[in-house]
């Protein structure tokens, strides 16, 4: 009996170990969430700015006549897929869902070329049947604009070579609200605007392309901090409820623990009162 109780006493110390790590997992990705979101909603006015300025060009390239080809269908085959996950684990659903979702797309573009943001994406499609065709690990811990400088330029790089550019990210819309979501990149997609007489310097076809590039890197910028606030979020789920597993699962053994202890002091005082009983009965 009192090997049953060291085994559930030490059992119920290795699980208060365990709430000790999650309980400051829980800590740090709350203060995760708080800074990621503030990045996040600084970074949106300048993408919706760089994006309405990219509409009033292209209608007056529309009206000029002036071609570009992020705007228009290039008629190749085949699609680039951003996938962008975690480096690490203990995030819940995180990982599987952007990776299954990630494959679908794949599945559905056929001869895909897949860009892997993180170690678990990398690790997911290098056993699966599209190539890598870049790999991004422990690249974006904390989204900077250098690192979407760096894969929007591969995102441009690999438009040249397929007809569409994709990403696939866990959308943050809420601490307590993230989705996986398919977005399309390339052709770019702007918001219409009616065409103005405007004087700009320098040419129109030279801003066209430097405003499309800039908004090429805002939207890999804020899929970026999309991503890592996503990802914190349901980390600080994740963890919340292993804690509270933990705290249920202690209060359990405990119980357990205290009527085992209970029945072998039962035990020790009817061996007692027995031995008592049986020296009285040799007088």
């Amino acid at each position: 009996m009192a090997k049953k109780t060291r085994q559930i006493l030490r059992r119920i110390q290795n699980v208060r170990h365990v709430r000790q790590i999650t309980k400051a997992m829980y800590a740090i990705a709350a203060t995760q969430v708080i800074q990621r979101k503030r990045a996040l909603s600084s970074a949106r006015p300048s993408g919706e700015g760089i994006g309405a300025v990219l509409a009033r060009l292209w209608a007056a390239a529309g009206v000029g006549g002036i071609e570009h080809p992020w705007f228009s269908p290039s008629g190749r085959p085949g699609a680039a897929i951003l996938v962008v996950n975690s480096d690490r684990g203990l995030c819940g659903r995180y990982v599987g869902d952007i990776n299954r979702a990630a494959a679908e797309l794949a599945e559905e573009k056929g001869g895909a070329r897949i860009l892997a943001g993180g170690d678990k994406a990398w690790r997911f499609f290098r056993t699966r049947p599209w190539p890598v065709v870049a790999t991004y690990r422990h690249a974006y811990e904390r989204p900077t604009l250098e690192v979407a400088r760096k894969i929007s330029t591969d995102l441009e790089g690999e438009y040249a070579e397929v007809g569409e550019v994709w990403a696939v990210y866990m959308d943050f819309r809420g601490e307590l609200s993230q989705k996986v979501v398919r977005e399309r990149l390339l052709p770019l997609e702007v918001p219409r605007a009616e065409p103005q007489d405007l004087i700009l310097e320098p040419a129109l076809p030279r801003l066209l392309d430097h405003a499309a590039r800039l908004y090429l890197l805002e939207k890999t910028f804020l899929i970026l901090l999309s991503a890592k606030a996503s990802e914190q979020a349901i980390r600080r789920q994740t963890m919340k409820a292993a804690t509270d597993n933990a705290d249920e699962l202690i209060e359990k053994l405990t119980l357990v623990y205290n009527k085992a202890r209970q029945h072998g002091i039962t035990a020790e005082l009817a061996d007692i009162m027995g031995g008592a009983e049986a020296l009285r009965s040799a007088e």
